[in-house]
């Protein structure tokens, strides 16, 4: 590797994602997110993560300020969280990661 491409910003950028997307139960959301491959209530994210309400809370925040979720309001005081469009285009991504996990099971 050249030295112009060790100092490309986009490594830098790739941390930042790879720190947030290894948060407890973060990459599980996003998962989650793209398999429904629909907008989804908290208490059925919390559900399906299998986790408590301030870990899921934290990682939405989180994951909302990196762009890769929205808030979507549906009714007075309710609403919904979906991948965002730069997310969904990691959809092959996490489905390989997933598959290649789920093939190494025992």
């Amino acid at each position: 590797m050249d030295h112009e491409a060790a100092c490309d910003p986009a490594y830098g950028r790739m941390d930042d994602l790879l720190d947030v997307l290894t948060r407890s139960k973060a990459m599980h959301i996003m998962l989650v997110l793209d398999q429904q491959g629909r907008a989804m209530r908290f208490t059925d994210l919390k559900r399906m993560v299998d986790s408590t309400s301030t870990t899921v809370s934290r990682r939405l925040k989180e994951l909302k300020e990196h762009g890769l979720i929205h808030h979507t309001d549906e009714e007075e005081g309710s609403g919904s969280y979906a991948l965002s469009d730069d997310a969904k285009s990691l959809s092959p991504i996490f489905r390989d990661l997933f598959n290649w996990v789920a093939a190494r099971a025992h």
